[in-house]
């Protein structure tokens, strides 16, 4: 991987500097180093950059937008494959909005789809992945801060699409976790309480639903990872402050979010 030598020093810089501020977090809430897992938003960032922070130990990313996804790590897997067969592949996550017509190409290509946020959607996905024949993990997203524009906008939606995977009508879907976004301000109450709130539908669903194999909150983002740390996030995703600033510009009408 010479190529990519000059982004890799810029990456290991940064990706060193987020995961020591991740295990001082983690240290400073009481909470077991290592309980929180680093996402590496990559959207707007070519294979290059993902190739760089894999170099460095990074094996978890998210995207916003499917075909950019799809096409990117096609690219790295191709890259990664013909230097060694049989080497590690990083797990993809989806974490921007998902429209119902991109859900095929999506179940293909992720591991995991952190942006559900309605019952259709997740319909949609046990119905590919059924087609398929594969199971996925996902995570119920919630609108936790006026800014954001998906995820379900009230917690009881949520629950009720919970209620449905946990009764097995979704049984090539996983509920693995939740996502939200907090606002986007400085006011840091705001940003405490849309963590919180998150944390606590978490809480009333395990007792609603026990058998569920909810752990996760994916919840922080490079402007407020540390606070979301302290609110109890287990997965924060992180963009900006890994890759700098964006990358390839976007497709026109396509909005990018959750990082």
């Amino acid at each position: 991987m010479d190529t990519f030598t000059e982004s890799t020093a810029d990456i290991a810089r940064n990706l060193a500097r987020i995961r020591d501020e991740i295990s001082s977090a983690e240290k400073a809430a009481g909470r077991a180093e290592g309980s929180v897992r680093l996402c590496a938003v990559s959207k707007f960032h070519g294979a290059d950059k993902v190739l760089a922070a894999l170099s460095c130990g990074q094996m978890l990313f998210g995207e916003n937008r499917v075909q950019e996804a799809r096409d990117k790590f096609e690219s790295v897997r191709m890259t990664l494959t013909r230097e060694d067969p049989s080497a590690n592949l990083p797990e993809l996550h989806i974490i921007g909005h998902l429209q119902t017509n991109k859900v095929k190409k999506a179940v293909e290509i992720s591991r995991c789809i952190q942006s559900v946020d309605s019952v259709e959607l997740l319909r949609e996905i046990e119905k590919r992945c059924g087609q398929l024949e594969k199971s996925i993990d996902v995570f119920l997203e919630l609108r936790t801060g006026e800014d954001s524009k998906s995820g379900y906008a009230e917690s009881a939606s949520l629950i009720e699409s919970a209620r449905s995977i946990a009764e097995g009508l979704c049984p090539h879907v996983t509920l693995r976790g939740l996502m939200t976004m907090a606002p986007l301000t400085d006011d840091t109450d705001l940003i405490r309480n849309s963590f919180r709130t998150l944390r606590r539908l978490k809480d009333e669903i395990n007792s609603l639903f026990p058998d569920l194999p909810l752990t996760e909150l994916s919840m922080g983002m490079s402007a407020d990872f540390k606070i979301a740390v302290e609110e109890g996030s287990t997965m924060v995703r992180v963009g900006s402050a890994i890759f700098g600033g964006r990358g390839t510009a976007a497709s026109p009408g396509e909005v990018s979010v959750n990082a």
